[in-house]
């Protein structure tokens, strides 16, 4: 035992006397990154660069699938979820965003970056544009979300002097964040490539983008602002002059043209698979030389990052988890795709009599129509990975009752037969069976067809496009218009509509702002721009006015904007069981409001813009709130 001690005795001893060693204790750790190595190195800087880019905010994408299917354009087949479809108001501070921390670290990086000497200058220079570009974009998803807010480009630093009022700032004006996007925009561009290849990085297609974008959000404030005085304050945080219209669209129209004429390389709309409803869900999977993706986050299962939005919303039936059905598109969104003669009607349920239409097969109710619903929304009897979906409710007796079940995929033995059979889809719908079509319809757009995708293990590739070149047109589009320029308007959104099979051109009398706002709804339905645009439009709280909706105002209005959709509705098919009749076999459709649904959604004034915290304000009173709060 006194050896063993005596031994470890002299080990200490060693140790002690190795770390009186001047050379030992200055030895440079080797598991940190000094500014000095951070800021002589290409690599190095990318690095800290690419963690700037994983913090860029959106507002719905792959990886939050609840957002993405907002204000009942579907229904959220989660039991978890389904108190949103039980209450009628909207928080004041749903949606709000505050992450001062990100822009400091991005203004840290500019300061740095701007003050080394050991990088090119040309590469120096692609650092600093795409971190003002990332700056730029989270400003624009705060005074998309808040207002008008601070304007912070320098990092604040405190002195501990106990005093720290010099770091607090007001509220700029809300014109002023969107002047500052714009002219951060201007200054940039020059640095960065045209290179269409690049789509997770910043490019000149990337920013140009988003300048369009905003001028045309700041654009389309300044004019709609009017409809809603209240909501604005004095100060102009909230609310931009109706006089400052007419340059902001200007300005939108400007920069779309630079990515329409080629100015930042070859964009064009994806266009390489003759069906072209699966050509248009193709546009989200295919990163094979897509012209059409401008800016994405990417997903690489080499790299680690993968999602699970095709675990979440995939048909349940046979997938690979037995996992998914989510995202329930609503029959509010599915009717809104117009017919290919250019005119709106709903789905033909009902022959003018009120009897029931009969339907050879379940989906010739759909034919005819826009080919973004089926490259958007899946149907009942489409295919998804080589299996056909396996939507219907039930058969309905010549007496008119129905025989269903209460699980997926029930059997039940039909009157005049001696053997149970199927009376009910694998995937529903079953009133309240969560996963499952509840609505009638399952998600197309987003899904992941490659094999595995659908697996918690590997999960998915497919990338969140944050800009693409149809939006792009149609911001033209938007633009053309509210500048009074309906034929150019029309050029736009006619080629966005020829994709779709909708080949007959709009001509420029037929260019109505409801035509804009429906083109958006079915180009960008699940993509995130549905919020904006009604924000922007001033136009969310007459479609979300909390007031219940029937079957029959469901059906009216189809092409109007402000057509009121306060609640989901689904759709559900009925197979005839009735061996005397010709239509034994044949397809019935129901509009159905699901049990689930009981309250109404209202959007108040006080939801144009997100509530600014207690805490913000409590730590800078300079800061205001927000209007009707």
């Amino acid at each position: 035992m006194k050896k063993i001690l005596l031994i470890k005795l002299l080990v200490l001893l060693a140790i002690s006397w190795g770390c009186n060693d001047d050379e030992f204790l200055d030895r440079k750790p080797t598991n940190i990154l000094t500014n000095e190595v951070i800021w002589s190195s290409p690599d190095q800087v990318l690095s800290v660069l690419g963690d700037l880019y994983n913090r860029y905010n959106d507002y719905s994408t792959v990886k939050s699938w609840t957002s993405t299917s907002d204000f009942n354009e579907a229904f959220w087949s989660e039991a978890g979820q389904y108190g949103n479809f039980q209450n009628n108001g909207y928080d004041y501070g749903a949606w709000g965003i505050w992450d001062y921390a990100y822009i400091r670290d991005i203004n840290l990086f500019i300061q740095k970056c701007s003050a080394t000497d050991k990088l090119d200058v040309a590469v120096k220079d692609r650092f600093l544009a795409e971190a003002r570009f990332l700056r730029a974009a989270y400003y624009f998803e705060l005074v998309k979300r808040m207002g008008g807010v601070p304007l912070i480009t320098e990092p604040m630093t405190y002195d501990f002097s106990g005093d720290p009022s010099y770091l607090r700032n007001p509220r700029a004006k809300e014109s002023e964040v969107y002047d500052f996007i714009i002219k951060e925009v201007d200054e940039i561009k020059t640095k960065l490539p045209v290179n269409t290849a690049e789509k997770s990085r910043a490019t000149l297609g990337a920013v140009l983008a988003m300048q369009a974008r905003a001028a045309l959000y700041a654009g389309s404030i300044a004019k709609y602002g009017s409809t809603t005085p209240s909501v604005s304050l004095q100060g102009g945080e909230v609310g931009i002059s109706a006089s400052l219209a007419t340059g902001y669209y200007t300005k939108a129209l400007s920069a779309a043209k630079e990515i329409i004429e080629g100015k930042a390389g070859a964009y064009a709309l994806y266009n390489k698979k003759p069906d072209l409803s699966e050509n248009f869900s193709s546009i989200f999977y295919d990163k094979a030389n897509n012209p059409e993706a401008i800016f994405v986050e990417d997903f690489k299962l080499q790299s680690g990052k993968v999602h699970g939005f095709t675990i979440a919303n995939q048909p349940r039936y046979g997938a690979e988890e037995e996992e998914g059905g989510r995202i329930n598109p609503s029959l509010n969104l599915v009717q809104s795709f117009e017919k290919l003669d250019n005119t709106f009607a709903p789905l033909e349920t009902n022959a003018p009599s009120g009897a029931y239409n009969y339907y050879t097969n379940i989906t010739d109710i759909f034919a005819n129509r826009d080919a973004r619903l089926a490259g958007t929304v899946m149907l009942p009897g489409t295919r998804f990975k080589g299996r056909t979906v396996d939507i219907w409710a039930g058969f309905q007796l010549a007496n008119g009752s129905i025989i269903s079940g209460d699980d997926r995929g029930a059997q039940k033995t039909l009157p005049g037969k001696t053997t149970r059979e199927q009376v009910v889809g694998f995937d529903g719908p079953i009133d309240g069976f969560e996963f499952t079509a509840q609505s009638g319809f399952y998600l197309r757009k987003y899904l992941d067809p490659v094999t595995g995708s659908g697996q918690r293990g590997v999960q998915s590739e497919v990338w969140f496009i944050r800009y693409r070149f149809s939006e792009v047109l149609l911001n033209a589009a938007e633009a053309a218009f509210e500048l009074g320029q309906p034929a150019v308007a029309a050029t736009y959104m006619n080629q966005v509509r020829a994709r779709a099979g909708l080949v007959k051109p709009l001509t420029s009398s037929e260019i109505t702002f409801d035509r804009i706002a429906h083109e958006r709804r079915a180009e960008l339905a699940f993509e995130g721009h549905y919020f904006y645009d009604m924000k922007r439009w001033r136009i969310a709280h007459l479609v979300l006015d909390g007031g219940t909706i029937t079957p029959t105002d469901l059906v009216q209005d189809i092409e109007k904007a402000t057509k009121r959709s306060t609640q989901p509705y689904a759709l559900w098919p009925y197979k005839i069981y009735d061996p005397s009749s010709e239509n034994d076999g044949k397809w019935i459709f129901k509009i159905v409001k699901l049990s689930r649904v009981t309250g109404a959604d209202r959007f108040q004034f006080g939801n144009y813009y997100s509530r600014i915290g207690d805490d913000i304000i409590n730590n800078n009173p300079k800061i205001i709130r927000n209007p009707n709060q």
